[in-house]
């Protein structure tokens, strides 16, 4: 074994760090390693085995987690491809691509010092003053901590040997045995804070002391099973114990502590021999929307059928390919990705199939299941750690070939990979805004690539640059010019918000047409969605006297009011604050609330139609991937009559019973300071008008505008993706933006104003100065958001028609930045950007 490895650890460093290997130890490259890395405990990938010595001394290696590789030599490959395309610590890219926290536990403890003892003994003669600085409170909570740590000791220290367990023993244990006591265990005894820990830290009271460890991350569920109903019971003993006889003798606790019951009755039954609580693997469930009756109960269109057989030709010759599928809303793409999907499974390989946002996985989900069984795994970040752990583990044992899942699936470890679909590849959610900054659907054709697997990008509204690289024979470009079966697509009506103030003389939220339309399909028993891409109540409050917003504390962005929980919210930081009776500037009380969200739409349609079954679909109203479910699934039941939303509701759900589609506010996005606005909009336009009309009956679209003239919203009332994008391709072309350059955003940060406007200043003068072979610098300028999460903001657009020149200055950027002494963390590159704000 070689003496040495490397170890990728995630944290903010281009580098990786050389460790010792130990006698007994194994590692393997591509396993996870307990590293100790400053004063904590981290884990981390090795990278390399070797015998070169380090020109310092290297620390050992604590534990070998992973006899086996968790990621193999292709995702190595991979997640050295990202971090030098993104320019990301190579250790936090491996950290994004192991869905595995849950099997490592981050704990601390604390342990008392000579001279914490010391404070203590001084802390009870009077006249001390060796904390006189100290608020009496906070002088009361320190004396609680040395008091309940000296007390701290096991029924063996009387032999001078504590009582601690095999993990916290390894880091040593003073010889008057004094235990380190896990922070959670110490804060509930005392209660206080983590400040004060940190201050009595720095006072050398204590000493801080990194006790995390491997865990076991196996789900389970407490399960009663009925041993024998005899014996004499009160009415709510009687109660449970017939739940469980009606359930075959094995039910659930959590099941029978939702029953009108105490939950001491269930305690009695256990302690009298009647019940008893096992612990079993808890079940997962893909989905718990139901599944349509069958995608492939009808017969494919020509066109469908032409697609398939060239995912097929090109998935068979196992060489890399890639694919733009471009069909209109309700072509029936969907049913072609799961029939290419089925061939790889018959073939005995694996697919991954990626979707935008985590309302859809569900629904993708319970189709796959129903078609392909337990062979699907599921990826997205609203399981818990332990599920999604469990669900990766199940991939890579090779138990589940077919993978769906948001953007993090595309890092699935399945085996002999030969297809990768990235449904509405145009989506803005595939790009993670947090390092590190990858894009889902690039990293998909890179992956495939490397696999010599197939990639299909799927959309009715394509990305410029996926549409641009299609015409440049880049990749194969199939469409699908028709809805399924003929059906035709619907008919937009544009209203002229204008018209309609001049008209009725007072602002509209709900236009007389959208109004009579969705009343005439309510009087028809069809349904109705209407999309306002903005949440709350009202999105500003001001005040008439003396003009001022009321703004977050840690942004510079206005406060929205949301009336239900009846409290201001900053939907960037989540900052709250109580309802303004008087302006918080001046005093008065004129204060107005502005605008309106999708919490006041909804009040206002359940006002115009108070006989209509309505509910709300957005981030408010969905905490959670089951309620998104329960939500859809009404919809789909006909349980509803109309659906209010933000975007959530204009991504790829196949309701047949809408019928009409209302757009309130349809060109907000328009204003904004972003070149990509335009094709925002019109992919937005385009993808919620797509929602009506799935069924049998025609749909239709009403879509209130104030712009009713910009290019964007004409071709989208028109579905003219071709016209759209010959158009903004002048726009892109003339101002050398995406796809004709490659573009990246440099974003200097601080919470303090001197510290952003000296290093902006700093990374300027470098760029003035220094020659950039074919690299348009723009900047530095206060960023559109100045202050966002505390941080005053600056930033520089980068653009360049070859990404290698682009990547070697945005290099030496951060090498020199480096040297300057800025915090590596505090310069943010954003490589290929699709957020400048």
């Amino acid at each position: 074994m070689p003496e040495f490895c490397d170890v990728a650890v995630p944290v903010p460093l281009d580098m990786v760090f050389t460790y010792r290997v130990p006698a007994d130890a194994t590692p393997v490259v591509g396993g996870r390693v307990l590293v100790p890395f400053r004063q904590q405990r981290m884990t981390g990938i090795v990278v390399e085995l070797h015998d070169r010595k380090p020109s310092v001394i290297a620390k050992n290696i604590l534990t070998v987690l992973d006899t086996v590789p968790v990621l193999d030599e292709q995702l190595l490959q991979l997640g050295r491809w990202i971090a030098d395309y993104y320019l990301a610590p190579l250790g936090e890219v491996f950290r994004t691509m192991l869905p595995l926290n849950a099997e490592f536990k981050r704990s601390i403890a604390y342990r008392l010092t000579d001279a914490g003892q010391m404070a203590l003994h001084l802390a009870g003669m009077s006249g001390s003053s060796a904390r006189s600085r100290r608020t009496p409170e906070e002088q009361a909570a320190e004396f609680r901590v040395l008091d309940y740590l000296a007390a701290h000791v096991s029924a063996e220290d009387e032999r001078g040997v504590p009582h601690v367990s095999p993990v916290l023993r390894d880091v040593g244990t003073p010889a008057d045995g004094r235990a380190p006591v896990r922070e959670e265990a110490l804060r509930s005894a005392t209660k206080v804070s983590r400040s004060i820990l940190s201050g009595m830290v720095r006072k050398k009271w204590l000493t801080r002391e990194d006790m995390s460890a491997p865990q076991d991350a196996t789900r389970t569920m407490k399960v009663a099973m009925l041993k024998s109903a005899e014996g004499k019971l009160n009415d709510n003993q009687r109660t449970l114990i017939d739940a469980l006889a009606a359930s075959g003798g094995n039910v659930p606790v959590s099941t029978l502590q939702s029953l009108d019951v105490p939950h001491s009755t269930l305690a009695t039954l256990v302690r009298r021999g009647l019940i008893e609580i096992l612990e079993e693997p808890a079940e997962f469930t893909v989905s718990r929307s139901k599944p349509r009756p069958s995608l492939f109960d009808f017969d494919l269109s020509p066109a469908q059928q032409s697609a398939l057989a060239r995912m097929r030709q090109s998935v068979a010759p196992r060489k890399f390919s890639g694919m733009l599928l471009h069909g209109v809303t309700g072509s029936g793409k969907t049913a072609v990705y799961l029939a290419a999907m089925r061939g790889v499974l018959e073939a005995g390989r694996s697919a991954i199939l990626l979707v935008p946002e985590i309302g859809l996985t569900p629904a993708v989900a319970a189709d796959l299941h129903q078609i392909f069984g337990d062979e699907v795994a599921i990826l997205h970040s609203a399981l818990s750690d332990r599920e999604r752990a469990e669900q990766w583990h199940r991939i890579k044992r090779g138990e589940a070939r077919m993978v769906v899942g948001t953007r993090s699936a595309v890092f699935a470890p399945v085996a002999d990979l030969a297809l990768i679909i990235v449904d509405e590849e145009h989506d803005s959610s595939y790009k993670q805004e947090e390092t590190p900054r990858y894009h889902a659907r690039d990293i998909a054709v890179m992956r495939a690539k490397m696999a010599n697997a197939v990639v299909v990008l799927g959309s009715a509204t394509p990305s410029l640059e996926s549409y641009f690289n299609a015409k440049k024979n880049k990749y194969a470009l199939v469409e699908l010019p028709d809805r399924v079966e003929q059906r035709p697509l619907p008919e937009v009506d544009i209203i002229d918000m204008r018209q309609e103030f001049q008209e009725t003389g007072h602002d509209q939220v709900i236009s007389r047409k959208l109004a009579a339309e969705i009343k005439e399909r309510l009087d028809r028993k069809e349904q109705v969605m209407v999309l306002l891409n903005r949440r709350g109540y009202s999105p500003v409050v001001l005040c008439r006297a003396c003009g001022k917003k009321l703004e977050c504390q840690n942004c510079a962005i206005a406060l929205t009011h949301h009336k239900r929980e009846h409290k201001m919210v900053c939907h960037y930081c989540g900052y709250t604050a109580p309802v303004p009776k008087a302006c918080v500037h001046c005093g008065s009380e004129y204060v107005y609330f502005l605008g309106t969200g999708s919490e006041k739409l909804e009040e206002l349609l359940h006002g115009m139609f108070p006989q209509a079954r309505i509910a709300r679909l957005d981030r408010d109203t969905v905490r959670s991937h089951e309620d998104f479910e329960r939500a859809l699934n009404a919809l789909n039941e006909g349980e509803l009559d109309l659906i209010v939303g933000t975007q959530m509701i204009a991504k790829g759900h196949d309701i047949h019973g809408v019928t009409l589609v209302g757009v309130v506010g349809a060109d907000v996005a328009l204003g904004l300071p972003d070149f990509r606005a335009a094709e925002r909009t019109f992919q937005l336009l385009t993808q919620v008008a797509g929602r009506a009309g799935r069924g049998q009956t025609p749909g239709k679209v009403v879509l209130q505008t104030y712009f009713q003239d910009h290019y964007a919203v004409q071709y989208a009332a028109r579905h003219d993706f071709i016209g759209f994008y010959e158009k903004e391709l002048q726009f892109r072309s003339w101002m050398h933006y995406p796809p004709y350059s490659a573009l990246a955003n440099v974003l200097v940060r601080s919470d303090r104003l001197d510290d952003a406007l000296q290093w902006s200043g700093i990374l300027g003068k470098w760029f003035d100065t220094t020659r950039h072979e074919a690299v348009r610098v723009l900047g530095p300028a206060t960023a559109p958001i100045m202050r966002l999460k505390r941080d005053y903001r600056y930033h520089f657009v980068l653009k360049s028609p070859s990404r290698r020149n682009l990547n070697t200055t945005l290099r030496a950027m951060l090498a020199y930045a480096a040297q300057k002494k800025i915090p590596r963390t505090q310069v943010i590159v954003d490589v290929d950007a699709l957020w400048l704000m």
